[in-house]
């Protein structure tokens, strides 16, 4: 008899259901790209946008080491899909409707008008080009950077912790378990600086 397993019904795995789940999300969030969206899903998809910038900022501030976050890649590129799929939204909505009234486009929109305008014009202007300013010049340019470096540094020092690997195994000082543990957890830090620094 041959080792495949051979499925009888019932429900899908944990981790078909994990992709199918995955491939949906995709989908729609490259759908809004394309689909008129009403005001109430850009509320909606907003504040999720804002929750999930928040729960990656706490995990990335609290994983003791890299490795414990090693979706963060893919994680980040998908919310950054998310957020333009939401941009390109909310600018059809506010073009399509702005003259609509000032919740046309939105009340989380709307609240985050008066908040950064505090009801003139000029002063949202000012806001706007310091907050453009800081984030391209500052975060993106200094935080991409200290990506790159930080795993080009990683990624050059691979090949001397696969030596030390064996030279421990050669020396007697760890066993072949404990090698092949440490050459997984090498192969996955490889992967991950990788992805970061592609």
């Amino acid at each position: 008899m041959s080792d495949v397993p051979v499925r009888t019904g019932g429900a899908l795995p944990a981790q078909s259901r994990r992709d199918i789940g995955f491939a949906i999300g995709v989908i729609a969030i490259i759908a809004v790209l394309f689909v008129p969206v009403p005001p109430f899903l850009i509320d909606i998809g907003l504040a999720l946008s804002i929750a999930i910038s928040v729960l990656i900022l706490m995990v990335a501030l609290w994983i003791q080491k890299p490795l414990d976050f090693s979706a963060f890649p893919t994680v980040l590129l998908l919310a950054t899909i998310l957020r333009l799929a939401l941009g390109v939204a909310t600018t059809r909505l506010i073009l399509a409707k702005g003259a609509d009234g000032v919740n046309s486009a939105g009340h989380i929109i709307h609240g985050f008008s008066q908040l950064v305008m505090s009801g003139d014009f000029v002063i949202g202007i000012v806001v706007f080009m310091i907050l453009v300013t800081v984030n391209f010049l500052v975060i993106t340019k200094g935080a991409t950077r200290i990506a790159e470096v930080g795993a080009r540094f990683t990624l050059d020092a691979i090949p001397g912790k696969q030596m030390a690997i064996d030279a421990d195994l050669n020396a007697g000082l760890i066993t072949d378990k404990e090698a092949q543990t440490r050459r997984s957890e090498l192969e996955e830090e490889s992967a991950f600086f990788g992805s970061m620094d592609g």
